[in-house]
């Protein structure tokens, strides 16, 4: 495998719509090239990075407009087939591993180009742990755009799309700014990183953390928020009592205890991970009952079909609110009458491209680029390694029939 890289270029975002994220930030390509002097680090020009040419250009970084001449060149999202070097080595996140339909030809043409591909999924450590993930960031715009749905339906003070906010700093002025109501009551669920970020959002605005019992029995004086665990939000069918370790080995045979949680809180916000194999929380005839106070979803986690059923779609971020008729099931406009106001934007990320790209290219620096540069003893790359010199490898074998379009 073509370890240690030595001549690394970032190339320019090419899928539409533009994502504005780098894999490396200017102050961090400088560090790069301070750390590791054996290193020929280029920046392949842009007008659509959150991060401009003359900012890498003042930070001592080499920009170029081919990348014809590098080894490993960076990226985030997918790249776009006619910008797919033959022979070269590419880390992305390639959205390939579970035969997303809209990928095949992407992985068909890296391997008939004989592309090695490395995805920033698959990155981890001896652990298993990923080292790379931009789920934080989901979870931080998401519980804002909660908010936004929120504010949409209840007016106030504007509250700027996060898009438009130009890092994370004004984004929590409009939030500090907005007077939520005393009696408003928030359920989330799921505790990884997205789930943390959302909490951070939560916490920073004045939101008060609670336990899932008090949640459900208690009266509180000021806004409060609640967070799930499976233990709390799933059950066995059989009566038997819950095994959180057997559950998430094989989620079948339990259901949801959500209702209750959706009969308090005006606000859901989603941040799990959901495994197909398991129960929905959050069913059509749930959100037909009468009893629900439900005023506004944010799937954060945005399973389209999965857990939840008034996640008809993926919106989007210029459009990111439609509404959910209870009744009948069908999307209408937000704020309609018998209505749930949803927010299921599945790339959040990109609303905060500065703050995003900034803790991913630490993580890049400090937990991936040693191995790329050095030896890799670890096998973090190998591990991570999707395809090589025009052959899956051995642990992606399984994609054969996808690249092939059967």
């Amino acid at each position: 495998m073509a370890v240690p890289y030595r001549k690394i270029g970032i190339i320019r975002e090419g899928k539409q719509p533009a994502d504005r994220r780098v894999p490396l930030t200017p102050e961090q390509c400088a560090r790069v090239i301070a750390k590791y002097p054996n290193i020929d680090l280029t920046v392949q020009r842009s007008n659509v990075r959150a991060y401009t040419d003359a900012e890498y250009e003042a930070a001592g970084v080499q920009l170029v407009d081919d990348l014809g001449d590098r080894e490993l060149i960076l990226g985030v999202k997918e790249v776009p087939l006619d910008m797919l070097l033959p022979g070269k080595s590419y880390l992305f996140f390639s959205h390939t591993i579970k035969k997303q339909a809209h990928n095949q030809k992407l992985l068909r043409t890296i391997l008939d180009r004989k592309i090695t591909l490395i995805d920033h999924e698959l990155l981890t450590d001896p652990k298993g742990e990923r080292v790379l993930a931009f789920g934080y960031w989901a979870g931080v715009v998401g519980a804002y755009n909660g908010f936004r749905a929120w504010q949409l339906l209840h007016g106030g003070p504007e509250l700027k799309p996060a898009h438009a906010c130009h890092d994370l700093e004004e984004l929590e002025r409009y939030l500090h700014a907005y007077p939520l109501p005393k009696d408003l009551r928030i359920v989330l669920t799921g505790g990884g990183r997205v789930g943390k970020g959302a909490m951070g959002v939560l916490e920073r605005a004045g939101v008060q953390r609670i336990t899932p019992a008090a949640f459900l029995t208690g009266t509180f004086d000021g806004p409060v928020y609640t967070a799930l665990g499976s233990d709390d939000l799933y059950e066995r069918e059989d009566g038997q009592p819950f095994d959180k370790t057997a559950f998430h080995q094989d989620p079948r045979g339990h259901r949801s205890r959500f209702r209750p949680f959706a009969r308090r809180a005006q606000i859901y916000m989603a941040c799990h991970f959901w495994d197909p194999r398991g129960p929905k929380i959050l069913s059509a005839d749930d959100l037909r009952d009468p009893g629900l106070t439900l005023q506004v979803v944010a799937d954060i986690s945005c399973d389209v079909g999965g857990p939840i059923d008034s996640t008809l779609k993926a919106s989007t971020i210029a459009a990111p609110f439609f509404g959910y008729d209870r009744n009948t099931g069908h999307e209408v406009a937000p704020g309609a009458p018998g209505s749930i106001t949803v927010m299921s934007v599945d790339n959040l990320p990109c609303e905060l491209p500065r703050d995003a790209s900034a803790a991913f290219g630490n993580d890049l620096i400090e937990r991936v680029l040693p191995h790329l540069a050095g030896d890799d003893q670890e096998g973090m790359i190998g591990r991570a390694t999707i395809a090589a010199n025009g052959h899956l490898t051995e642990r992606f074998s399984y994609l054969s029939d996808y690249a092939e379009g059967r």
